[in-house]
Order: structure tokens, then C-alpha cells, then sequence
């Protein structure tokens, strides 16, 4: 490729994303640079260009739902072959040596480094990632259409895992997480229960297209308790109101990197052993494991596409709640 790519850049959080050209990065030891065919759009790109997470290495380049083909490889990398598709996910690097590496628990690494956060991401012609922490994309799949199984798909998952084997699933925010889950779960022979912000009936519509059994505003009790609730909204309200949907011993997990307060609520809703965890990044083996169980399922994405001189506009939107599934760069 040329010696110069076009990236979308955030200078300042709170502001508007600047289109640059740049120079293509080159991938140093063991590491591959991928030319970028399709970056999904995420609520924590949101959270990252609002200002929400702390300490971004500005500037800095948004995107962790990357989907593009090996253009170059750097020394010492194995495995990978150029033109070869791969997906690059947000956890771009782990220390291996801190506690948490070391009790097998990546995800939660002291030192840990992020696409789009602390390091470049995909909105851009081309990305440098560690060849360690890439996944090929199963057969089957356009690139737009793999994009958000990178992170709606990974953190819907590993969210699925905490939630057990619950059969009656509460799904909260009906996004581009929450529609990718649903499938899984229920090919997976469960129950969902999709709510939606009051009054969104194209949510509403959305969520019983794909299956949901009962679909109702975040306000309401579904028709017979959850055995677990999803939170994927941002909103710290929707803990209370999850917590007394879910029967006793239930499970509420949280799904997002950020969110909104939680208001205090009567100890009585939490009482008789239910609990409430968060689900922080992902690991290398969850990648793995979810695309395997994407190879197997064929998931439908819902994607809506944007040039990525658009970034701006696919951010608003999905701020305002106007994206139904997933909104999707792409950089040509």
C-alpha cells in the first residue's frame, strides 16, 4: 500500500474526530500490519471519544472491531501469511507477568493496552497489532458482517458465561451486543427476554425479529422471573430494575466498560443470594472460543455502513440511539 493511509483521530475528548493522512505504520517484532477492510463502531468508542475512560494515549485513533487482511509481517511472526483476513479485537497486549497474568486472567492485566485506547485502532486504512492477540474470521462471513463479532460478539459472550446456565435471559439495551447474544442463546435452547428503552417500538420490533419471547420497556417486570439479566445499556438505574426481574439466587451481570451511577436501592431486592458482577475485556481464549461457536452458528449481523470520513456521523447516531444492530466503517 501507499506510504501514507487516511485515519480518523481523536485529539481531545469531547471533540469531533479529525480525518488525517498519515504515514503507514510499520509492525515491529512480532507484529503484523493489516490493511483495514471494515471497523465496527462500539458504545465504548463512545465511552473513549465522550471522555468517560480515563487517560486515553492521545491522540489517538478510535476502533476495536477490526476486520482486515495481513499486509505486512513483522520479525519473528509465525502463522500468519500475508493477504491472510484476520480480526484484531480491543485487548491488544498483555505484561504475561503480573498477578493477573499470571492466575490466568488476561483480561484483568495491571498493564494491560487497548485498540483504540492506549493504542492506534482500526478507524484507518491500516493497523498495527500484536499477531498474539489476532483471530482469524470464520468462512461465511463478509468482512462488514464479521466487525462486530470483534467486541458486541466477544463481550456478549463472556457476559453469556457469567450469566451460567441460566434459561430465562433478560437482555437489557437490545444493541449490537444484545442481538448478536440473542442468537447464541438461543441456539443454545434459552429463553430470551428483551427490554428495550419505553416507547422504542423499532427496538422492540428488532428484538422479537430475532426471537425474543417477550419484549418490554426497561421500566417493566417480564411475565415470569429471570434466572439472569444481561446488562448491556449504560445506565446505572437498569441494576435495581434487573435486580427484582431475577428470581432468587439470580444472577445480574454487567456487560459495558462504563456506566452511568447506580442509585441506591432496598437491600431487600438483592437479599435471598442474588448478585450482581461485571465483565471486564476479554481474553485470548474467549476470541477462540466464540469464533469457533460463530463458524458453527452462522450468526446474522444487522449492519449499517458509513465511509470512514463518516466516523462522526456513526458516532452520533449511536449515541442517539439510532442504530438498530451495528454501525460498521468502512475505509473505501
Amino acid at each position: 500500500m501507499s506510504a501514507t493511509m487516511q485515519a480518523m483521530v481523536l485529539d481531545q475528548p469531547g471533540q469531533a474526530l479529525h480525518l488525517r493522512t498519515l504515514p503507514v505504520p510499520d509492525p515491529g517484532p512480532g507484529e503484523l500490519r493489516v490493511r483495514v477492510a471494515a471497523c465496527g463502531v462500539c458504545r465504548t468508542d463512545l465511552h473513549v471519544v465522550d471522555g468517560d475512560l480515563p487517560d486515553p494515549a492521545l491522540p489517538v485513533i478510535p476502533g476495536h472491531e477490526i476486520v482486515g487482511r495481513v499486509d505486512a509481517l513483522g520479525p519473528g511472526v509465525g502463522g500468519f501469511a500475508p493477504g491472510q483476513r484476520v480480526g484484531i479485537p480491543w485487548l491488544a497486549w498483555t505484561c504475561g507477568h503480573c498477578r493477573m497474568c499470571q492466575a490466568g486472567q488476561e483480561n484483568l492485566c495491571e498493564h494491560a493496552r487497548f485498540h483504540g485506547y492506549t493504542r492506534p485502532g482500526g478507524y484507518a486504512e491500516a493497523v498495527v497489532a500484536d499477531a498474539r492477540y489476532c483471530f482469524p474470521i470464520p468462512d461465511g462471513y463478509s468482512d462488514v458482517e464479521a466487525a462486530p463479532l470483534l467486541c458486541a460478539g466477544l463481550i456478549g459472550y463472556r457476559a453469556l458465561r457469567f450469566a451460567g446456565e441460566a434459561q430465562r435471559l433478560g437482555l437489557y439495551g437490545f444493541g449490537a451486543a444484545a442481538h448478536i447474544l440473542a442468537q447464541v442463546a438461543r441456539h443454545q435452547g434459552r429463553t430470551v427476554y428483551g427490554f428495550v428503552r419505553p416507547g422504542d417500538v423499532a427496538a422492540a420490533r428488532f428484538a422479537l425479529d430475532l426471537g425474543a419471547a417477550w419484549v418490554g420497556g426497561s421500566d417493566e417486570m417480564p411475565p415470569e422471573p429471570l434466572d439472569a439479566a444481561i446488562l448491556f445499556a449504560p445506565v446505572g438505574a437498569l441494576v435495581p430494575a434487573a435486580l427484582r426481574a431475577v428470581r432468587p439466587g439470580g444472577r445480574v451481570v454487567c456487560a459495558g466498560i462504563h456506566m452511568s451511577d447506580i442509585p441506591a436501592f432496598p437491600y431487600d431486592i438483592l437479599w435471598r443470594e442474588k448478585s450482581v458482577v461485571s465483565v471486564a475485556n476479554l481474553t485470548r481464549q474467549d476470541g477462540i472460543a466464540f469464533m469457533e461457536i460463530a463458524a458453527r452458528l452462522r450468526i446474522e449481523t444487522k449492519v449499517s455502513r458509513y465511509p470512514l470520513s463518516e466516523a462522526n456521523a456513526a458516532l452520533s447516531a449511536l449515541r442517539r440511539g439510532q442504530v438498530n444492530g451495528a454501525a460498521v466503517l468502512v475505509p473505501f
